[in-house]
């Protein structure tokens, strides 16, 4: 009798462990299937899942897209502000455009690897390269802003300092010769770049500082090479002249002189052919073309005529008499 008992016990416990398992290998086969009905369902139709997704990405796109506005707009703010730079501040300081090396060259594509491969690269990649330009833009503005606003603390200073007058009587002048690349220098006989202008006069013609500053360098030079006997002036705000090939000097260094004031004659010192002057204009450490100074005490005639003949001259291939290996 108590043999029974416990086989019937045992079929029990035995039916009760086989019904447990029925159960858990029907849940994970509901589970299994409901898992590949999930996935088939998400594929084929959009889940709410998918849909706030989709409208996530919609908002990123539009808020994209009005950031891209944004930069246009902030852009065309910096095109007005650099044309009134360039057009209407400067000329009234009469300063050179700032130059800036390399603020205006775009990013290597390098820079945005990291957003390639998704689906809106192309829309990122565009828009970070539009804020770096636009960064760039706005350093390069707020720069010159802040040198006129050097300039404009003490304009009248600067007025007198400016190189804005002839460094020769105009009158004594027999040819002029270009500021710029020419295509073959007189000695060298190569294509060189010309740092000033050449004004071929006679021995012993007056030379005159163009504007108020300091001597810098007064330079007796070497005798058939370079600038020959040469005088540099410092006018500060950015400013510096040079007088070369003269023939004397009557200043030193440290002297302060005055716009008009004689510093020299004409001469053929150094590497020169000739009897000329070779003059030169710096601002902010770049050469810059003096023609553009000499207008301020011209004629719209003179000025017109000048460019004509300077425009023939700057043609030749040699400019006999008025030139040097530096010039």
């Amino acid at each position: 009798m108590k043999g029974h008992n416990e086989n019937t016990q045992e079929v029990k416990n035995t039916s009760k462990r086989r019904n447990r398992y029925n159960i858990l290998r029907q849940v994970l086969i509901g589970f299994i299937v409901i898992s590949i009905l999930n996935m088939v369902i998400s594929y084929l139709f959009y889940t709410p899942k998918m849909h706030h997704i989709a409208a996530e990405n919609r908002e990123l796109v539009l808020k994209y897209e009005i950031l891209q506005d944004r930069i246009a707009s902030i852009q065309s703010k910096i095109v007005e502000i650099r044309h009134r730079d360039h057009h209407v501040y400067r000329p009234l300081f009469s300063s050179d455009t700032l130059a800036l090396q390399g603020i205006y060259t775009a990013y290597p594509d390098s820079k945005y690897a990291s957003l390639a491969g998704d689906e809106y690269s192309e829309l990122m990649t565009l828009t970070w390269q539009q804020l770096d330009a636009i960064t760039r833009q706005t350093y390069a503005t707020s720069r010159s802003l802040d040198d006129l606003q050097a300039l404009a603390k003490d304009k009248e200073k600067m007025a007198l300092a400016i190189p804005a007058i002839w460094p020769i009587d105009r009158t004594q002048l027999k040819a002029f010769y270009a500021f710029g690349v020419r295509k073959k220098h007189p000695i060298l006989k190569i294509r060189t770049m010309h740092k000033g202008v050449d004004m071929s006069t006679n021995y012993g013609v007056p030379v005159y500082a163009t504007g108020d500053g300091v001597v810098e360098k007064v330079d007796k030079g070497k005798r058939r090479r370079g600038y020959g006997q040469q005088i540099l002036i410092n006018h500060k705000f950015g400013y510096k002249t040079r007088y070369a090939h003269l023939q004397k000097m009557f200043v030193k260094v440290g002297e302060k002189v005055q716009r008009g004031q004689l510093i020299g004659e004409v001469g053929s010192t150094g590497g020169s052919t000739g009897p000329h002057l070779h003059y030169e204009v710096m601002h902010l450490g770049r050469h810059v073309n003096p023609v553009n100074y000499f207008n301020r005490n011209m004629t719209s005639d003179e000025y017109r005529q000048l460019m004509e003949n300077m425009k023939y001259n700057s043609d030749l291939e040699t400019l006999e008499g008025t030139s040097n290996e530096n010039s």
